[in-house]
C-alpha cells in the first residue's frame, strides 16, 4: 500500500460504529488519521480526560516531555485496559518529542529513556524531534540517536515537528532515513501547501498541531466555515478538522471534554466538495503563531 494512503481500521469505542481511516507511514506501520492532543491535560482530570478519549474511540496519544504529562498518559494507556471495552497497549499509538535541550545522538537517547520512565512504558509508537533549533545546529546529531532508539525497538516510528523543506532534506541526505511524520503548525489560515506537496513527494505524513487555532483566533467563526457547516448539518469545528483529513494531514485536537472530544472524532461521515475547499482556501492568512522554524528556539 502506497505510504500515506487512507486505509480502513476499525476503532472500537463508542463512536457510533464509524470505521476510523488510518494512513500508512514510509516504515510501514499505520498511524489514525484523527488524533487527541494533550498538551495542558495535566493530574488526575487529564488523565480522566484522556481515559475517556480513549473509550470514545480515540487511539493516537500525543504528547512531550515539555508538555509534563507524559506520567498521566502513561496513566491513561494503563486505565484502558480496565474500560468496559477494554483497548489493550498494542491498540494505542502513543506519540512523544525529544525537547531543544536534549538535542544531540547520546542526549537523544538518554531523553527517550527519561520519557519512557515518566510514561512507565517499553516503548513509543512515534518518537518527534520537537523543533529543529538551526541555530543550535544538533538536529541531525539528534536524529542519528533517533534511527538508534528505533533500531533499539525504544521507538516504534520516528519523525520529526516543525522541519522545513531544508531541514527535511539535510535529514535524508546526510542519514539516508527519512522521517515518517512532520508536525506541523497548520490549519485553513495556513495551509502549508508547499510543504505538504514535499512531504508527499517523500511519503512523509503530515500532522496539525493546533488544528482548530485558538480561542484568541478561533477560525470555526469564520462566515465561510459556518456557512458550509450549516449547508452539511454539521458544526464548524467539524468542517475544520474534516478540511484537514481531506488535504491529507492528521489533525491532533486538544479536549477535555467528553461530548466534545466525540464531536471531534466524528468527521468520517461526510466530505467537504471541491466548491467548499476553495471556500475555505480563501481564509489562508499566515501564521498564528509565529513559530517560524528558522528562528523559534524551544528548550
Amino acid at each position: 500500500m502506497r505510504s500515506g494512503s487512507l486505509h480502513n481500521l476499525r476503532q472500537r469505542g463508542q463512536t457510533g460504529g464509524m470505521t476510523i481511516p488510518s494512513l500508512t507511514l514510509n516504515d510501514g506501520r499505520s498511524i489514525p488519521s484523527l488524533g487527541l492532543g494533550t498538551y495542558k491535560l495535566d493530574g488526575v482530570d487529564g488523565t480522566s480526560a484522556m481515559t475517556a478519549a480513549i473509550d470514545s474511540g480515540y487511539r493516537l496519544l500525543d504528547t512531550a516531555l515539555n508538555y509534563g504529562n507524559e506520567r498521566e498518559v502513561g496513566d491513561a494507556v494503563r486505565a484502558a485496559a480496565d474500560l468496559p471495552e477494554p483497548v489493550t497497549r498494542e491498540e494505542l499509538v502513543v506519540t512523544s518529542k525529544l525537547p531543544g535541550r536534549h538535542h544531540g545522538y547520546d542526549e537523544a537517547i538518554a531523553s527517550l529513556e527519561e520519557s519512557l520512565g515518566n510514561l512507565r512504558l517499553d516503548y513509543v509508537d512515534l518518537y518527534l524531534i520537537h523543533w529543529p533549533l538551526p541555530k543550535v545546529d544538533r538536529y541531525v546529531d539528534a536524529w542519528r540517536g533517533l534511527i538508534e532508539l528505533r533500531d533499539r525497538g525504544l521507538a516504534r516510528s520516528i519523525g520529526v515537528s516543525n522541519f522545513t523543506p531544508a531541514h527535511l532534506t539535510r535529514l535524508i541526505e546526510e542519514t539516508g532515513v527519512t522521517p515518517a511524520v512532520n508536525q506541523v503548525e497548520l490549519h485553513p489560515r495556513f495551509p502549508q501547501t508547499e510543504l505538504r506537496e514535499f512531504h508527499a513527494k517523500h511519503s512523509i505524513v503530515t500532522e496539525s498541531w493546533s488544528p482548530l487555532g485558538s480561542r484568541h483566533a478561533d477560525f470555526t467563526d469564520e462566515p465561510v466555515i459556518r456557512d458550509v457547516a450549516s449547508e452539511l448539518g454539521v458544526t464548524p469545528t467539524q468542517v475544520v478538522l474534516r478540511w484537514h483529513v481531506q488535504v491529507g494531514a492528521i489533525p491532533l485536537p486538544k479536549s477535555g471534554d467528553r461530548d466534545r472530544q466525540r464531536e471531534n472524532l466524528d468527521v468520517f461521515g461526510f466530505e467537504l466538495t471541491r466548491e467548499h475547499l476553495d471556500a475555505i482556501a480563501t481564509l489562508e492568512s499566515g501564521r498564528l503563531w509565529g513559530g517560524d522554524p528558522e528562528t523559534h528556539e524551544e528548550f
